[in-house]
């Protein structure tokens, strides 16, 4: 499981992360929101723990764009921040759990714990759609417009991950780390090569394209 800590304060994300990578977590910290950007768009995690007070911006801010991007994983936000409006409005923006500090370390393991349990265990939807697509993860088939279309595993896969994701900007290296297992910049133009398949076979005949390339960031569901 990856953490990401988005903390500027050393001495809280060192405690933090020491804590974290104790109970066999991968952590990744970042001190601003525009490292905090970098870091959800080069890897994937599986949570974030998210400070409000950061040097660049309200992490309120960052939190609502996460969302809105289609960033569905965990986020406990942690801040000195503890009044009640302060913790509503965390919550109203997607936040999954707030810890005001001062904290128990042990408390935020605990939380964070259960927020990955709750996730893993959370239905997941078997049908996903969109713009004409229809990806069945039990029957393993996919239609479009109603018409059955064959896809390798691989396209398979790719097509779902970005049915999973809409609008939510990919990158390369989160690409490869989902579908073909490997954390380093791939060396082929294999993933442009999927990209241009499922395109040839979904992108429809007028109108904007179904997969589109956001130049130096990667490939968008539009």
């Amino acid at each position: 499981m990856k953490i990401l800590i988005v903390e500027d304060e050393h001495k809280v994300s060192r405690f933090v992360e020491r804590a974290l990578s104790e109970q066999a977590y991968t952590v990744g910290v970042a001190g601003s929101c525009a490292a905090a950007r970098d870091a959800l768009a080069e890897s994937p995690y599986d949570a974030v723990v998210l400070d409000l007070g950061l040097p660049d911006g309200d992490g309120l801010d960052l939190l609502r764009e996460w969302r809105a991007s289609g960033f569905n994983e965990p986020v406990l936000i942690l801040s000195a921040r503890d009044a009640v409006e302060d913790r509503v409005r965390g919550l109203n923006l997607g936040a999954d759990d707030y810890l005001p500090k001062p904290f128990s370390v042990d408390e935020l393991v605990a939380r964070l714990r259960s927020l990955l349990r709750r996730q893993g265990t959370a239905p997941r939807a078997t049908v996903l759609e969109h713009r004409g697509v229809r990806l069945d993860l039990l029957a393993r088939t996919v239609t479009f417009n109603g018409g059955e279309v064959e896809l390798t595993s691989r396209e398979f896969a790719l097509l779902e991950l970005f049915l999973q994701n809409p609008r939510r900007v990919l990158t390369r290296t989160l690409i490869a780390e989902k579908i073909w297992d490997a954390s380093y910049e791939m060396e082929t133009n294999l993933i442009d090569v999927y990209v241009r398949r499922l395109r040839m076979k979904f992108d429809p005949a007028e109108g904007e394209p179904l997969i589109k390339t956001v130049r130096g960031s990667g490939y968008q569901l539009a």
